[in-house]
């Protein structure tokens, strides 16, 4: 990538990584005060807006305005909106029972080596297509724009999957069904998490529209894995499979990617 994007990209690179640092020191210091590591769900939206907007500073001058422009307001939307979404679902519970489960026997160095410090690499690691993107030359294609049509689908399934269950928990317990399986989670277990998936692979989209934007395919790659694989998913459906009727839905929805429900 050294013959394509100049020396303003690669001194950006400490300046991201600096953001990144001072939104998980305010996490680490806002987690002892709520007395729960599971704030770090809410900062892990605000990790890629700290990243995009230090980006968008350091590139000024160097990218296409448009491609800049658009990459920032797409991880500003997503990141703010979901970190926003979090905050609310999350106020006033108590520590996370993913977290209890994998943050057992671990002392206070291993806690911030594995909650903060690796959230924080896998932020500024999956990030680059919006790092890269931001210093690249060329005017928007028709890849970039598929690419946002892409995100759009993405934003959509997280906000209107993420309303659908407010809702579904605003019920009285004894007058809503044992399992959350209607609207977008008919077709699928997580549609946060697929809408999430979108949401990087077309922001990856917008970037690999130009040379070297492509090499960062690597980015979506890990973080579709963390998503259809990764340690959340995992845990929350052992936890909840050893209900009767969530076990039920497990064999009739889709785990990850939306498909007709089996009857």
């Amino acid at each position: 990538m050294t013959s394509h994007l100049d020396g303003a990209f690669w001194a950006a690179l400490p300046w991201t990584a600096l953001g990144v640092l001072a939104v998980l020191a305010a996490t680490y210091a806002a987690s002892k005060i709520a007395g729960k590591h599971a704030v770090i769900d809410v900062a892990w939206g605000l990790l890629f807006c700290a990243v995009a907007v230090v980006a968008f500073v350091a590139s000024a001058n160097h990218g296409d305005d448009a491609r800049r422009w658009l990459l920032l307001v797409l991880v500003l939307v997503w990141g703010l909106r979901l970190a926003v979404h979090i905050g609310r679902r999350s106020r006033g519970a108590g520590e996370d029972p993913r977290y209890e489960e994998f943050l057992r026997d671990r002392g206070e160095l291993g806690i911030i080596a594995v909650v903060y410090g690796l959230q924080g690499v896998l932020a500024w690691v999956i990030s680059a297509p919006v790092q890269v993107g931001m210093f690249l030359e060329g005017p928007l294609g028709v890849l970039a724009y598929v690419g946002a049509v892409v995100w759009v689908v993405g934003i959509a399934f997280e906000a209107v999957g993420d309303w659908q269950l407010d809702r579904y928990k605003a019920q009285p317990k004894d007058a809503r069904p044992p399992v959350m399986d209607r609207g977008l989670w008919a077709w699928t277990r997580h549609p946060n998490y697929f809408g999430d998936a979108c949401v990087w692979v077309g922001l990856f989209l917008v970037a690999a529209d130009r040379w070297p934007g492509a090499l960062t395919v690597f980015a979506p790659a890990i973080m579709v894995y963390l998503l259809a694989f990764g340690s959340g998913k995992r845990i929350l459906e052992r936890r909840m499979s050893q209900r009767p009727a969530y076990r039920e839905y497990m064999e009739r929805t889709s785990g990850f990617v939306p498909l007709p429900p089996k009857r």
